[in-house]
């Protein structure tokens, strides 16, 4: 079952956007739609590094808990979190208590609220590739780019931790700046 499949209502979907509840919204309405606005792509950017070495849906099931316990992502805010912030967060039942991932969120907007506003944005979506063919199968979606190396590679030079070319791909993905939707899923194209 690696290519699109009938969901509940009989529209043909991703099969993960399938696998639980959370995972049909979360599939129809925000994966691969474009998000832009430097708070906005910071979650994700976030959000993305948490996941790596979890499933997703850990991350969605957290998801309002990890924004209380970071200020609803905005930059600025995280930016002066301090040490007691960090040990506070390890203690929070709401989200992954991972010293090395809460560590690199708050060093991450440290750096971020140096930039200028619209930077975190405008760097992000200069690596957006060019269309390419639709998947037809899970197997036709890659979990790295040469634009996610790219991009990696650009955010760690700007100071940022946790940006992997897999981490970077995933935040393509889920910010549209890729449309990985197979080629028969209903989301396909932002439907």
């Amino acid at each position: 079952m690696s290519g699109a499949i009938p969901g509940p209502d009989g529209r043909l979907r991703c099969p993960w956007g399938l696998s639980a509840e959370e995972y049909v919204a979360y599939h129809d309405t925000e994966w691969g739609r474009p998000v832009h606005g430097d708070d906005a792509l910071y979650e994700r950017l976030c959000l993305e590094a948490f996941q790596s070495g979890l499933s997703w849906i850990t991350i969605l099931r957290r998801r309002e808990g990890f924004r209380r316990a970071f200020a609803g992502f905005r930059i600025a805010a995280v930016a002066e979190f301090t040490e007691a912030d960090k040990e506070r967060l390890l203690g929070d039942v709401g989200i992954i208590r991972n010293r090395l991932k809460i560590e690199a969120t708050v060093a991450n907007a440290q750096a971020l609220a140096t930039w200028s506003p619209g930077e975190l944005d405008s760097l992000i979506w200069s690596y957006a590739p060019a269309a390419r063919p639709a998947p037809r199968t899970l197997s036709d979606v890659p979990a790295v780019t040469d634009e996610s190396t790219a991009l990696s590679k650009a955010l760690k030079k700007r100071g940022l931790r946790f940006v992997g070319p897999t981490t970077a791909y995933a935040l393509m993905q889920a910010c549209g700046l890729v449309d990985d939707h197979l080629v028969d899923c209903v989301a396909r194209g932002g439907a």
